[in-house]
Order: C-alpha cells, then structure tokens, then sequence
C-alpha cells in the first residue's frame, strides 16, 4: 500500500490529535494495558494512542466515525498487532454487540461535544465495562470528580459517580493536540463498582429527582423537588428543607428516591 494523505483535521467530528509523546505514555502507563485485556478505543484518530496500546496487548477494537481515518489506521497497525476497526457512531453503538467474553476496558480522547451524552450512553452497558480512561475537557472532569458542597459538583457529579468510581488523574495543555483545543483536557479514570454503596429501586425516579434539584439549584431543595417528591419525606429523612442541591450527598438523593418510591407503592 502507497503512502496515504495527511489528514486533517475535522471540526465537525470535534478533532483534536494528541501528539505529545510524554502525554501518550503518562496515560499508557495509567491504562497498564495487559495482553488478555479487552480494550475497545473511542475515536482512535491518528493512533496516538491505539498503536502502543496495540503492542502491549496485540489485539484491539476501536469505533471511528471518520471513515477516511480507516485506511491510515489499518496500513499503520499491521506492525504492531490486529486492529479491528468499526467505522460508526459511538452514540449509536452497543457494547452487547461485541459479544465479548470478558469485561470491556475502553479508553478514548473524547469529542468535548458529546462526552456527557456518550458516557451516559455507554454507563447503559455498565455491567460489561471493567474500566474507563478518558481525556475530556477539564471542566466535565472536575464537575465528575466533585463532592456536596465543591463548586464544580452537579447532576453530572451524582450519576457518574452512582455508577462508578471517579478519579482525577491529570491535566492536559491544549498544546498537546494538533490543532490545539481552546480549552483544558483532563484524563479521568472510571471504575463501575462491583457493588453499589448506595442502591435505588427506580432508578428513572432517582434521575429525575437528581435532575430536578440541579435544574433548580437556586432554590431551596423542598421547593426544586415539590412537583416529584412528598414534602414531608425531605424532613423525615433529617434532611434540611433549605438545603440546595449542591449541598445533598449522593446517599441522600437516592434515600428520597427510596423513600419516594415506597410512598408510591404504598
């Protein structure tokens, strides 16, 4: 095969090509990838990531939506191990589609656009994931990491971490991409919990409750819940009706989900 075309980058598909060699081998290093590991990249892109990625593990999937990508990718990986290459939208993808034997660790430098939205999406298929890296922009990865009463804490904030483990591993200078982003990139480390500390019954109840609060966060919580939750839970729970949603933990959403739910069965 000749040699391909440089490719551009493209700002529909939110590109952005990481090429600094400390950064790549600071999160390589982090992902410790091990040769019976299932790894599944998002968004491999130039393969920055995919062909050391490739050679400690000798086989990887990766979904690319820019079909004129594949090409670069396959002629480059054939040295360094196979790469299976699914050209199609993360967003529109699902995981019991790989039919896999074993727990998925997926890794990925994100579109900033759609991270949100795909780790939802993605959080769909939780009990098939072992692990997650992501590079996402610094702002998304502090509103993730942030506990009751941080400033950066969200609704973001409650359902990742519902979910998952959240970690903070470090940051990234927009000079680490070709073209470089206008904004601070974060590396995160997502770990589904084998077993939830706290456990809802409904959880599309819980999410909504979680919503609503945040949509409203200027007012106090037994006003931002009163269309979705008995006004007397929130002080039989001990919780302080002038309290904000900033200020309520993880365990005490899901204890007016709980407490909501069996006032409904009731």
């Amino acid at each position: 095969m000749g040699n391909l075309p440089l490719h551009k980058a493209r700002k529909r598909f939110g590109q952005h090509f990481l090429h600094d060699r400390n950064i790549i081998t600071k999160l390589i290093n982090a992902i410790s990838p091990k040769k019976d590991d299932f790894l599944l990249e998002i968004g491999p892109g130039q393969g920055a990531l995919t062909f050391p990625l490739l050679q400690a593990c000798q086989y990887l999937t990766a979904i690319e939506l820019d079909r004129d990508l594949i090409p670069i990718l396959q002629q480059k990986s054939s040295e360094f191990g196979e790469l299976e290459l699914i050209n199609q939208d993360i967003l529109k993808f699902e995981l019991e589609t790989l039919k896999l034997h074993a727990p998925i660790r997926l890794v990925g430098n994100l579109p900033y656009n759609i991270s949100t939205p795909l780790m939802f999406h993605l959080l769909k298929s939780v009990e098939l994931i072992q692990d997650m890296h992501f590079m996402v922009q610094k702002e998304v990865a502090q509103r993730i990491v942030a506990n009751a009463g941080e400033p950066h804490y969200s609704r973001l904030s409650v359902m990742m971490q519902y979910f998952c483990q959240c970690q903070f591993l470090f940051g990234v200078a927009p000079g680490c991409f070709s073209p470089p982003p206008k904004v601070d990139s974060s590396i995160i480390r997502l770990v589904p919990h084998i077993q939830k500390d706290t456990e809802v019954n409904d959880f599309d109840l819980f999410s909504l409750i979680v919503k609503s609060a945040f949509n409203q966060r200027r007012k106090t919580i037994i006003n931002s819940l009163k269309k979705v939750v008995d006004p007397s839970i929130i002080s039989e729970l001990g919780i302080n009706p002038k309290s904000r949603a900033e200020n309520l933990f993880l365990q005490d959403y899901a204890a007016i989900s709980q407490a909501q739910s069996e006032l409904k069965r009731a």
